[in-house]
């Protein structure tokens, strides 16, 4: 039996009326802002063309087929999912240039504004910002999005599959994020690009807008520390030495930033910090740091790709570096900007996953490589057409998550899926961001070029260091330990892991033999991360350290912690 009720705490105490009301982007927040989640009409059709009339109503930004949504229905092949609602429009909302944000829509979206065409989006993880100027009006407005999403492997997909489980997922489709406006001058801040520098303590800010003059103010815990006037749109700022102090998921110290144009005004914050793959190690700030992570697909039980709310976010973080763990590994999918915020704010680092393309084989891309045939193979199963579309989607995913201190290292392709041209892309991501770790083939099918050597152990024990290697080693997924709670469960009738075991005590028994006996040793060696799968259970999958339903923690964290620092203490890690 599979159980689509099971409601997480937050959505159990989900407020219907405004879900998610938070302003969605922390690093550029102005007043301007106009939130457009809540209650709209939907239907779904097999003709491009709607009459008006609703099938019932959603609850944006859930998707259709979450519980949360109020819908629980999923698009078949060559059907549209069409959204619409009315909103209100006041004269001290309006200014020159007005702006509709739809920060995620899967997989095609075209959007109309009182029945006028004002734009397209397609492949599922990224914003869409709309120019609505000449749609607009004072007074009551009408909003329509039409979607079609046939699961098209042309796109970024992550896990969602149209036949569901195992490792595969209930996909999802139309919009899964936040829906809101804003109104701005012409000359108005598109976009920053903040890049600290640590060794001179500065912070580099380039501004995307047609205004040329600007004021930047630097702010710590409240107090101005640094004002800056000047034309132009790059600035170099130097930090009060004395004021100087540096990010870590130890001290998620993060400052303040404002910069006024003429007509327009944004607050952000940004943090100085310093991450590289060096000498068979990871540092941060100059420091050897040992990564110990857990894979974190982004799943929710009753929102699927959705949380009910983002302090949902903020307690998986939590719950992680109460057992000693210091880093997420963000699984094939892009989360909302508040998920990087929060782990910029509570403290944790990210490795981010690239959402991939193309048909995965689990014979050719799981199977072979266990079996230790693991020559690569480029160009499989991915097409020309989906090649452009991964280099265009990877690139906007370095360029949109730049700004976030918490993203450290990128993973461009994991387990051969939809791989190619590993070096190219390595060679293209690291020149458009240089201050990020690049693992390149996470997991086998290994090229030439990579910050780091990356591997996935599953069926055997962790090996040994390879001395011969010259690059840190990172065992990106390992463990995967199946523990089902009744109760907490999606699916009765089946379970996936890589080991099964009934009960907390032989489940957490386990647990600590794992990291004693296999990766304390590897640490006292040289290991510089290890990633464990995973942070909570999905659907089928019950190999999570939380249940799906984020309600049972399956570890007790008094005797993991020090076990976690133990490792720390042997990998030499100096924070």
């Amino acid at each position: 039996m599979l159980h689509y009720e099971l409601l997480t705490p937050h959505g159990e105490g989900l407020d219907k009326t405004v879900p998610l009301p938070e302003y969605p982007r922390p690093q550029l927040r102005r007043d301007s802002y106009l939130c457009l989640n809540g209650e709209w009409s939907y239907a779904i059709r097999k003709a491009e063309v709607w009459d008006g009339t609703p099938d019932g109503h959603i609850l944006v930004p859930f998707a259709p087929e979450s519980v949360l949504s109020g819908v629980r229905r999923t698009l078949k092949r060559g059907e549209y999912l069409f959204y619409q609602r009315s909103f209100t429009l006041t004269a001290a909302f309006l200014s020159e240039v007005t702006l509709l944000h739809i920060d995620a829509v899967d997989q095609e979206a075209e959007v109309f504004c009182n029945d006028i065409f004002v734009g397209r989006g397609e492949g599922g993880y990224l914003p869409l910002t709309l120019d609505v100027s000449a749609a607009v009006r004072m007074g009551e407005n009408k909003l329509t999005v039409r979607v079609k999403d046939d699961t098209d492997l042309r796109y970024p997909t992550g896990k969602q599959r149209k036949k569901r489980g195992g490792i595969w997922y209930t996909p999802i489709c139309g919009i899964w994020q936040s829906v809101w406006m804003e109104s701005v001058s012409r000359g108005y801040i598109r976009g920053l690009r903040l890049t600290p520098d640590i060794d001179r303590g500065c912070l580099t800010v380039e501004i995307d807008s047609e205004a040329d003059a600007f004021t930047l103010t630097v702010l710590c815990c409240g107090a101005e520390i640094l004002s800056h006037s000047g034309t132009g749109r790059r600035f170099e700022l130097t930090l009060p030495a004395e004021k100087v102090r540096l990010w870590s998921p130890e001290d998620p110290f993060l400052y303040d930033l404002e910069i006024i144009a003429k007509d327009d005004r944004v607050q952000s914050y940004f943090a100085l910090r310093k991450f590289e793959a060096r000498d068979r190690r990871f540092f941060l700030n100059g420091k050897p740091y040992f990564v110990n992570g857990l894979l974190d697909q982004g799943y929710f039980s009753d929102g699927i790709y959705t949380p009910a709310a983002y302090d949902a976010y903020r307690d998986d973080i939590l719950a992680a570096k109460s057992l000693g763990y210091n880093a997420l590994r963000k699984h094939i999918k892009i989360e909302p900007l508040r998920f990087y915020y929060l782990c910029d704010t509570c403290g944790i680092l990210v490795l981010q996953d690239m959402v991939n393309v193309g048909r995965y084989s689990f014979f050719k891309d799981t199977v072979l490589p266990f079996a230790g045939l693991r020559r690569h193979r480029p160009y499989v199963n991915v097409s020309r057409a989906q090649r452009r579309m991964f280099i265009s989607y990877a690139q906007a995913t370095v360029k949109h998550l730049y700004n976030s201190p918490s993203v450290v290292y990128y993973t461009i392709f994991n387990e051969g899926w939809g791989q190619f041209d590993g070096d190219g892309l390595y060679l293209c991501l690291r020149a458009q961001d240089p201050t990020r770790v690049y693992d390149a083939t996470s997991g086998w099918f290994r090229e030439k070029l990579s910050d780091v050597a990356s591997e996935h152990i599953y069926f055997r024990p962790l090996p040994p260091m390879a001395e011969a290697e010259e690059l840190p080693q990172i065992i990106s997924e390992f463990g995967g330990y199946s523990l089902p709670l009744d109760g907490h469960r999606f699916n009765d009738e089946k379970t996936f892991g890589y080991r099964a075991y009934r009960g907390t005590a032989a489940f957490e028994e386990a647990f600590v033999r794992l990291y004693e006996t296999e990766v304390l040793p590897l640490a006292q060696n040289g290991l510089a991360g290890a990633i464990y799968t995973q942070l909570s259970d999905v659907e089928d999958e019950c190999n999570g350290l939380l249940t799906y339903d984020r309600r049972v923690c399956k570890l007790n964290p008094d005797r993991v912690l020090p076990l976690m620092q133990r490792i720390f203490a042997a990998a030499g890690h100096l924070q």
